[in-house]
């Protein structure tokens, strides 16, 4: 019979298209992680640069007096 060997190809098929599904949410998963870590690293920086800023006119403003 040509259709003896399906149930196993449907079990094959199933199983293929679960560990695809999968793959591509670790994937997902993993490039959102890096993007977030990238955007809070570089807002970090920023929120340095302009503490730094603000320090050096506080400090401008204190020694004038």
């Amino acid at each position: 019979m040509i259709y003896g060997n399906m149930p196993m190809m449907i079990f094959i098929l199933a199983a293929g298209y679960l560990f695809t599904v999968y793959l591509l949410l670790a994937l997902a998963k993993r490039t959102g992680r890096n993007s977030v870590l990238k955007s809070g690293t570089s807002m970090i920086q920023e929120q340095h640069k302009q503490e730094r800023g603000l320090r050096a006119k506080v400090t401008e403003v204190v020694n004038s007096q």
